[in-house]
C-alpha cells in the first residue's frame, strides 16, 4: 500500500509539471535511444563490439564513440549476446566482455540462485547496473559460501529476459560521481528494446555432450506503436527450462558405520539391520561399484520472465515512459551426501542408506520505472519513479533434523529474504554550446531520493528446531540448509539523499574536459563527496589519449549491515550457536568493533585510442586503457571466531561457539589493462569482421587494520596474531578469479550464411585445501604446510552457422566449448588413500566451487530457431 502511495504521488507531480508542454522532445540524460533491433541474425557490423558505436553512458553531453570518449565503454548488441549460443543474459555477456567474469556455481549456497558476476576482477557488489539509465535493484540474498564474492550481494542480471534488451553498454571506469554508491568498478547499462513496429519469435534447444542439462529456451518479442506514431509498447514473453548437470566423481568416503550399536542413542533408538559386510547388490540401494552419490553441477531451472518498455509523446516536446517487468525462477540445487556412517547428520530409521539433501529456491523479481521527459527554460529535464522487489523463498527436501530422531520431517521451509528499493530521480541538463570561449558546454544537475528495504522471515519450526537427540551431538536444524530462527528475523530500511553537478566541455576541437561531483547523505551512516576529472585529447584526427581520475564510494548493503544467521548444537545439554552478527548488535560495539561504513575508491585511467582507417583492405580501430583502483575500508565478512579461543566473545556471546560479522577491515589495489581491436573488410563477395578484446587484472590485499583490542582481550598470542579476514577470504579477492581474460571471435557473412569462431581464453586461478598432492607441480604449500592448488588456464572455442531464409525465418546450429574442455580436478594420488583434497569431498566436487573460470559441463550443442515480423 504505502508503494501505491508514492508511485500515484510522484505520478501527480508528473502529470501537473509545468513544463508538460515544453516546446522540443529531449533524450534522457541516462539512456541511449538509438534504434535497436529483434534481429538475432549475425551480421558482420554487429558481431564486432564496434569501437564506432556511439553510447551516451557515462556522459551527460553529447552521444560519442568510445574512440572519443574519455573513459572506455562497450558496447554489445542484441545479436552478438544472441550468437554466444549461452541462454541467460549474465553468460552472454561473459563470452562478450572479457572484463566481465560470472561462474555458476553448484552446492554453494546463494550462489545457486543468482550467480555472482564482477567486473575487472573486483567484487560483484562493486558495480553498478542500471536499465535504460535507471538504478536496478539487487538480489536478496547473501552469498555466504567459499566463492568468489563471498560477503556480498550481486544483481542478479538473469532475472531480465534476454530477448528484452537491445544492447549492452559496459562503462569500465569508476561513476559513482555521476551514479552514486557501487559503481566503482564500473557500471552496466541494459537498454531495452525500443522498436514500435517489429517483432521475433525464438526458440533454443541444446543438450551437454555428456547426454544431460537439455535446454530450451522460448522467447517472443513485440513492438506495437501508439496513437499515430506518437509512441510505442515493446514487450518480451520469455521461458527458460534446463535440466540439471552432475560431474561428481566416484564416491570415496565411508559409507556404512563400522559398528551399528554404536549408533543407540538416547532416545528412540534405531535398528540398523545393515554393516560394511553387507554386499550392497543384496540390498538394491548402491549396487553399482564405484557408485556416484554426488549432485555437483548446474542446477535444474524453470524461469517465466515478462518485459515490457514503451513511451508515449504527450505533446510535441513531452515524453513519458514505463518499463519494468516479473521474473519467477524455481531452481533445484543439491547439498552433499550424507553417510549414514556419520552421526551427527545420520537419521538410520528415516535414511538408513543417507541421503542428499534437495534445497530448491524460488526467486520472484519484479520492477516498475515511470517518468516523464521534456524542456523547460532550454533545460532537458527527467523526473522518475523506480521500484523494484527481490524475494527468494528456500526449502529443504529429502532430509532431516537429525536431533528430531525420527519425529523429524523430511520437508522443510527454511525460510525467505526479500529487499526493496525505491528511487525518485530528477536530473536536469543543458546544452549551452559555444561560450566563454569554448567550443561546447553541457552542464548536468540532479537530486535523488533513494529507501532501501531488508528482510528476512523464520522458516518452519521444524527447520530451526534444537531437537532432543542434540544433547548427543546430533545436528540441529534442516541438514544442508537450516532455518532462520526467530532470532534472525529482521526488517530495517534507511533512506538517502544524493544531489550532483555534471560538466562536459569541448575546450577545443581537440581537448574533451569532465568533471563530476556528487554528495550523498544516509540515514545509517551519514554523508559521502565522490568526484571525477576526466579528459581526452586528439593527437591526430585518427590517435587520441584520454585519462581520469575517479573519488568514488559504495556504501555497505542492508544485508550486510543487517542480516543473521543462526545454526545451533547441544554440547553438555548447553545450546551452542554459530551466528553471523548484525551490525547493529549493540554486543559488537562492546568488543571495539565499529558499525560498517563506506568504502572509498581512488581511481586513475589513461588510456590511447585509434580509428586508424583503411589498413590491409579494411577498417581498423582500437583502444587501450591501463588503470588502478585503490579501495580503502573495503567490506569483508571476518573468519568465524571461535569463543572458546576469544574470551571477550564468549564473555559478550554466552552460549554461542562462534561469530563473525562484516567490518571494514582491509585496503586493496586493483591494477589492470584493457585493450580492444576491431578489424573489418570485404573478402571475395563476403565480410569479414574481427575482434580481439582482453584484460589483465591484478588485485591485492595491501593493508588490514589491527584486530580491535578489545575484542582480543584475554586471548593466547597465536590467536591475537590471527588476521580478521583470513587467508582464504584474501585468495578469494585476489586469485579466485582469471586475471587474464581474451575474447577473439571472427564472422564471416556470405549471402544469407553468416559463420561465428569464438575463442576465449581463461587465466589461471587459485584455491586453498587441506590433503592436497603436489603430484604435477601446482601446489604451493606455506611454513605451516598450508597449500594452494594452480588450475591451469584454458581456452574455450565455440563455432556456429547461421542461414536467413527469404522469409525472415533464421536458423543457426552452434557448439560451445567444442573441444568439450574442462577445468582442472583437485590433485589427488591415484590410490585415494595417502592424499585427498578435502575440498574433492570424497569425489562430491572434483572441480573446486572456491575459484572460478568457466564452468564445468563440457561442451554444448544447440540449434535455434527465429521469425521476425
Amino acid at each position: 500500500m504505502k508503494h501505491s502511495i508514492l508511485l500515484a504521488t510522484v505520478s501527480s507531480l508528473i502529470l501537473a509539471s509545468p513544463w508538460a508542454q515544453a516546446q522540443e522532445a529531449p533524450q534522457s540524460d541516462e539512456t541511449t535511444f538509438e534504434d535497436t533491433t529483434t534481429d538475432t541474425q549475425v551480421e558482420p557490423e554487429d558481431e564486432v563490439a564496434t569501437l564506432a558505436t556511439v553510447s551516451v553512458i557515462g556522459s551527460r553531453g553529447r552521444a560519442r564513440t568510445d574512440v572519443d570518449r574519455p573513459v572506455p565503454v562497450d558496447v554489445v548488441s542484441a545479436p552478438e549476446l544472441a550468437a554466444t549460443g549461452q541462454t541467460d543474459l549474465a553468460q552472454q555477456l561473459q563470452f562478450t566482455s572479457p572484463s566481465f567474469n560470472s561462474q555458476k556455481y553448484g552446492v554453494n549456497g546463494a550462489t545457486n540462485f543468482a550467480d555472482p558476476a564482477s567486473l575487472r576482477g573486483l567484487a560483484p557488489d562493486q558495480t553498478l547496473v542500471l536499465v535504460n539509465g535507471k538504478r536496478r535493484h539487487q538480489f536478496s540474498a547473501l552469498n555466504l559460501n567459499v566463492a568468489p564474492g563471498l560477503g556480498t550481494v550481486v544483481t542478479d542480471l538473469n532475472s531480465i529476459p534476454t530477448a528484452a534488451v537491445g544492447r549492452i553498454e559496459v562503462l569500465r571506469d569508476g561513476a559513482a560521481a555521476q551514479y552514486g554508491s557501487d559503481a566503482i568498478a564500473g557500471i552496466i547499462n541494459l537498454t531495452l528494446k525500443d522498436s514500435p513496429d517489429e517483432g521475433s519469435i525464438s526458440v533454443t534447444s541444446g543438450i551437454n555432450e555428456q547426454g544431460d542439462g537439455f535446454t530450451i529456451k522460448a522467447a517472443l518479442n513485440n513492438g506495437i506503436s501508439l496513437g499515430q506514431d506518437q509512441g510505442f509498447l515493446n514487450f518480451t514473453l520469455e521461458h527458460f527450462s534446463t535440466d540439471g548437470t552432475n560431474r561428481s566423481d566416484p564416491y570415496t568416503g565411508s559409507l556404512y558405520p563400522a559398528t551399528p550399536a554404536d549408533y543407540a542413542v538416547t532416545g528412540p533408538t534405531v535398528d540398523f539391520p545393515y554393516s560394511t559386510a553387507t554386499p550392497r547388490a543384496d540390498r538394491g540401494f548402491y549396487p553399482q561399484t564405484p557408485f556416484v552419490v554426488g549432485r555437483y553441477g548446474s542446477n535444474e531451472n524453470q524461469t517465466y520472465q515478462a518485459f515490457v518498455n514503451s513511451a508515449y509523446s504527450i505533446s510535441d516536446d513531452v515524453e513519458v515512459y514505463a518499463f519494468g517487468g516479473y521474473s519467477s525462477k524455481e531452481i533445484t540445487a543439491y547439498g552433499f551426501f550424507r553417510a549414514p556412517s556419520t552421526f551427527g547428520n545420520a537419521s538410520l530409521g528415516i535414511f538408513p542408506d543417507g541421503y542428499v539433501p534437495i534445497l530448491p529456491g524460488k526467486s520472484v523479481d519484479y520492477s516498475f520505472a515511470s517518468g516523464i521527459r521534456g524542456e523547460l527554460a532550454g533545460w532537458d529535464l527527467d523526473l522518475s519513479y523506480v521500484f523494484g522487489h527481490n524475494q527468494l523463498d528456500q526449502y529443504a527436501r529429502n532430509t532431516v533434523n537429525a536431533s528430531l530422531g525420527e519425529a523429524s520431517p523430511t520437508e522443510f521451509y527454511v525460510g525467505q529474504t526479500a529487499f526493496e528499493q525505491q528511487t525518485v530521480d530528477l536530473s536536469a541538463s543543458k546544452n549551452y554550446g559555444a561560450m566563454f570561449g569554448l567550443e561546447n558546454l553541457n552542464v548536468a544537475t540532479g537530486v535523488q531520493w533513494r529507501k532501501d528495504n531488508f528482510a528476512v522471515t523464520r522458516g518452519s519450526p521444524e527447520s530451526y528446531a534444537i531437537g532432543p537427540l542434540a544433547a548427543t551431538g546430533k545436528a540441529t536444524g534442516s541438514n544442508g540448509r537450516p532455518g532462520y530462527a526467530p532470532d534472525d528475523e529482521t526488517d530495517i530500511d534507511r533512506t538517502n539523499v544524493g544531489a550532483y553537478l555534471d560538466i562536459e566541455a569541448d575546450v577545443t576541437e581537440d581537448l574533451l574536459f569532465t568533471t563530476a561531483v556528487r554528495y550523498e547523505n544516509y540515514s545509517d551512516f551519514g554523508g559521502n563527496l565522490s568526484g571525477k576529472l576526466a579528459a581526452r585529447y586528439k593527437l591526430t584526427d585518427s590517435v587520441s589519449v584520454r585519462g581520469s581520475y575517479n573519488r568514488g564510494f559504495r556504501a555497505p548493503s542492508l544485508a550486510q549491515v543487517g542480516n543473521s544467521v543462526t545454526t545451533s548444537t547441544v554440547q553438555n545439554n548447553q545450546i551452542l550457536q554459530t551466528k553471523q552478527i548484525a551490525s547493529a548488535d549493540p554486543r559488537l560495539a562492546l568488543l571495539g568493533v565499529p558499525d560498517p561504513e563506506a568504502e572509498v575508491s581512488d581511481n586513475i585511467s589513461l588510456g590511447l585510442t585509434g580509428d586508424f582507417g583503411q589498413v590491409l583492405g579494411g577498417s581498423l580501430s582500437g583502444t587501450l586503457d591501463i588503470f588502478q583502483i585503490d579501495i580503502k575500508d573495503r567490506i569483508a565478512i571476518t573468519e568465524r571466531l571461535v569463543s572458546a579461543n576469544y574470551p571477550a566473545v564468549a564473555a559478550a556471546f554466552p552460549g554461542i561457539r562462534e561469530i563473525r560479522f562484516f567490518t571494514n577491515q582491509i585496503d586493496t589495489e586493483t591494477q589492470g589493462i584493457d585493450a580492444v581491436l576491431t578489424y573489418k573488410r570485404s573478402l571475395g563477395e563476403g565480410d569479414l569482421s574481427f575482434t580481439l578484446a582482453g584484460t589483465h587484472v591484478e588485485t591485492s590485499v595491501v593493508d588490514q587494520r589491527e584486530t580491535p583490542a578489545a575484542l582480543i582481550a584475554g586471548a593466547s598470542q597465536s590467536v591475537q596474531d590471527r588476521l580478521l579476514v583470513g587467508q582464504t577470504a584474501i585468495e578469494l579477492i585476489e586469485v579466485a578469479q582469471p586475471r587474464t581474460k581474451v575474447v577473439m571471435s571472427g564472422n564471416y557473412s556470405l549471402g544469407n550464411w553468416s559463420f561465428l569462431a569464438r575463442g576465449t581464453y581463461f587465466g589461471d586461478v587459485k584455491a586453498f585445501s587441506t590433503g592436497l598432492s603436489d603430484v604435477d607441480g601446482n601446489v604451493e604449500c606455506d611454513a605451516n604446510n598450508r597449500c594452494v592448488q594452480t588450475f591451469s588456464d584454458k581456452t574455450i572455442v565455440d563455432l556456429s552457422a547461421t542461414y536467413t531464409f527469404e522469409n525472415d525465418l533464421t536458423l543457426s546450429v552452434g557448439a560451445n566449448n567444442i573441444f568439450d574442455t574442462y577445468p582442472d580436478k583437485w590433485n589427488n594420488l591415484a590410490d585415494g588413500a595417502a592424499f585427498q583434497a578435502s575440498s574433492y569431498s570424497n569425489g562430491q566436487t572434483p572441480y573446486t566451487r572456491n575459484a572460478g573460470q568457466f564452468g564445468f559441463n563440457g561442451a554444448y550443442y544447440y540449434i535455434s530457431a527465429t521469425k521476425r515480423f
